[in-house]
Order: structure tokens, then C-alpha cells, then sequence
């Protein structure tokens, strides 16, 4: 299943630049600055093959334990196991994110302040609910205290 999404990925990259992804890795290598989108294209499908096969191994690492685990009750190096394996798909996921946001025609500007977000910089505005200081109370003056004399 994994080297399906893998697979998907790399052929819309394929797709996007119109060569084979490793003759664009070549490329890239080459003159990396002639291609900006490019560049950035491989190096975080790099970074993304590095989180899948993290994951595999973290996955075939859970596997293993499952089936050495007796009986229906996780103990905690297992439930650690499971949650190294979340992690690894939640790493994997952003990344591939990150690459389809490169491989989109239509995403924002990847340049400038605020790109990810999808805002260009422009002007500072204020909070969207206007704000005061709190009032302070005036404080009276302290009376003696009773019971207590000077």
C-alpha cells in the first residue's frame, strides 16, 4: 500500500515536469538553480522516501512485537512501538503534503512572508476585536485594622 502512494507521487511528478523522475534528479544535481519548483520537488520527495522507509521499519518493528506479544493486552514497548509508527505517518504524510503543495500550479507564491498560509505580505492589521487595558480599582485608604492598634 505504501509503495502505492509512493508510486502515485512520483508519477505526478513525472507528470508536472515531464521527464522521468530520475532524469530530473539529474537535473536538478546539475543546475538546481534553473528550476526552483523543481528542486524543491526532489529534494523533499527525498525527504519523503526517507519518512516512508522510516515508517516501514517502524512498522515491521510493531508487527514483530504484536506477534510475539501474549495475549490481548499491550504492554508499553508495544504501545511505544504503535506510536513511533503514528508518528512515522504523520512525518510521511506532511511530507508528501509538501510536495503536492510544489507540484500544484495553482498554490500561493511560495516566496514571501506568509506563503505557506496562503497570504501575501502586505500591511500589519490590528487584532479583529479591539482591546483595552482592564481597569484597575482605585484602591481606598487602608483603615486600621481592628483589633489592632497604633
Amino acid at each position: 500500500m505504501s509503495d502505492d502512494v509512493m508510486a502515485v507521487i512520483a508519477r505526478e511528478i513525472e507528470a508536472r515536469f515531464r521527464m522521468p523522475l530520475d532524469d530530473l534528479r539529474q537535473a536538478v544535481a546539475a543546475v538546481p538553480q534553473a528550476s526552483p519548483d523543481a528542486a524543491a520537488v526532489v529534494k523533499w520527495y527525498g525527504m519523503l522516501t526517507e519518512a516512508q522507509q522510516v515508517l516501514e521499519r517502524a512498522e515491521n518493528a510493531l508487527v514483530a512485537a504484536l506477534d510475539d506479544s501474549p495475549g490481548d493486552v499491550l504492554e508499553d514497548p508495544v504501545m511505544q512501538l504503535a506510536h513511533q509508527v503514528n508518528t512515522a505517518v504523520q512525518v510521511r504524510d506532511g511530507r508528501a503534503m509538501v510536495v503536492r503543495h510544489y507540484l500544484d500550479p495553482h498554490a500561493p507564491s511560495r516566496e514571501g512572508p506568509g506563503a505557506w498560509r496562503g497570504i501575501e505580505a502586505g500591511p500589519h492589521c490590528g487584532p479583529a476585536l479591539q482591546t483595552a487595558a482592564i481597569p484597575r480599582a482605585t484602591a481606598a485608604p487602608s483603615a486600621p485594622a481592628r483589633g489592632v492598634s497604633r
